[in-house]
């Protein structure tokens, strides 16, 4: 057991990611909290915490991807924790989901990062710890404290045992350029850009590469892959422009639809992924996809929560 953690700290999980939740619990050095979380048999979600929680700190850790019954186990979840008279409750999402519409670009279109948001703290969370949220804004969304940690901790690691030769980091668009220079800053590497025309939602046409690349090793980097259109094209225009090797990475691999045949069929030799939404059967026996861990990160984060110190100094 982590030393200084009394017995006033609780972990409580949905069914959306409990192997990451367990591990969590694991390395603090708690066991997890009991909590029940079921169907009736017209599929309505149920929920009974099965221990005492008056007063305590409470985490419950619940990523919200597709579908949305993962969202409404969470605010489930909250509301029996605060019911439960719980002392403070801590939505931790590892993938904060609904978060692609953050604004009204278009005409009769709803904002569900922030719809989402309120319904978080309308259910009784006391703040929000979360990872690489899509897009920096979604933080003022929220009138509770929300603590904002990112994948390059875990990620960055990872680049410089690699070793890679000659490194370029690529943005896959002009929209991911800043999280691309603070990759290639912290790595000492080039940095590039593919400039991409987005044909409609999900369909994406490469135009042009800018910065070195050719006969360089090129790491694209982005927050999340779906569908993996933007990647695959972008690692396309890279090998037409002359790299020599190109790998990927990304924090959110929701690699749905047609991702996994699309990078398979391209350029990219391996892509780094992290945990925060579990494999799904069909990444199965995928040794060119590598899964790193985030339950470290997400367990340091709770802890300095729980004893009211600096998140931030993670990052450093």
């Amino acid at each position: 057991m982590i030393s200084g953690i009394s017995h006033q700290i609780k972990i409580f999980t949905g069914s959306a990611h409990p192997a990451l939740a367990q591990r969590i619990a694991d390395y603090i050095g708690i066991p997890m909290g009991k909590a029940e979380v079921g169907r009736f048999s017209d599929g309505e979600i149920s929920v009974k915490i099965h221990e005492n929680i008056r007063g305590w700190d409470v985490f419950i850790i619940q990523p919200t991807f597709p579908p949305g019954d993962n969202l409404l186990e969470l605010l489930i979840l909250l509301d029996a924790c605060r019911r439960a008279s719980a002392k403070r409750i801590t939505a931790v999402i590892p993938y904060f989901g609904f978060a692609r519409q953050d604004r009204k670009d278009e005409s009769r279109v709803p904002i569900t990062a922030k719809l989402t948001a309120n319904l978080i703290t309308a259910a009784g969370a006391d703040r929000v710890l979360t990872m690489d949220l899509h897009s920096a804004q979604i933080q003022g969304f929220f009138d509770i404290p929300l603590d904002h940690i990112y994948g390059s901790a875990v990620l960055i690691p990872e680049f410089q045992q690699q070793r890679f030769k000659d490194l370029t980091v690529v943005s896959p668009d002009v929209g991911g350029i800043k999280l691309a220079r603070a990759y290639a800053h912290r790595l000492e590497a080039e940095l590039g850009i593919v400039d991409k025309r987005r044909i409609r939602a999900n369909v994406a046409e490469a135009m042009n590469v800018l910065g070195p690349v050719e006969g360089r090793t090129c790491l694209l980097v982005d927050d999340m892959v779906d569908t993996a259109g933007t990647l695959c094209e972008a690692s396309r225009a890279l090998k037409d422009a002359g790299a020599e090797r190109i790998f990927a990475a990304c924090v959110h691999p929701m690699l749905s639809g047609p991702a996994l045949e699309r990078l398979k069929s391209s350029p990219i030799e391996r892509l780094f992924v992290l945990d925060t939404i579990p494999k799904r059967d069909d990444q199965a026996g995928q040794d060119w996809i590598e899964r790193l861990g985030v339950e470290e990160v997400f367990a340091e984060a709770i802890l300095r929560i729980y004893r009211e110190e600096s998140i931030s100094s993670l990052f450093v």
